[in-house]
């Protein structure tokens, strides 16, 4: 199981209390958790990315172990821990302002 960690306000759209867990086949990567993310919690669908072009948003960040994934290709492998589930995928919404 690949963990999750979104902002709250995903996390109240969902009714997730805490984490969420997916399920993915094969190497798991950034696109193949989305889309087992959007496959469990469809209100999810629209939020991270977009619905035709399936970039992320603008200002949606993704982490793990650390290190910052947002450029990376969303077919990269994640690190291993996060494929062994003892770190989560972090999903974050950065703020802009000035």
């Amino acid at each position: 199981m690949i963990r999750v960690v979104l902002p709250g306000h995903l996390r109240t759209l969902a009714r997730l209390h805490g984490e969420a867990e997916v399920e993915v086949t094969g190497t798991p990567t950034v696109r193949s958790v989305l889309d087992a993310l959007e496959a469990r919690y469809p209100v999810l669908r629209g939020t991270i990315r977009d619905h035709g072009t399936l970039a992320h948003r603008p200002l949606v960040r993704f982490f793990a172990c650390r290190r910052d994934l947002t450029h990376d290709s969303p077919d990269a492998p994640l690190p291993e821990a996060v494929a062994l589930g003892a770190d989560p995928l972090l999903i974050v919404g950065a703020i802009a302002g000035g």
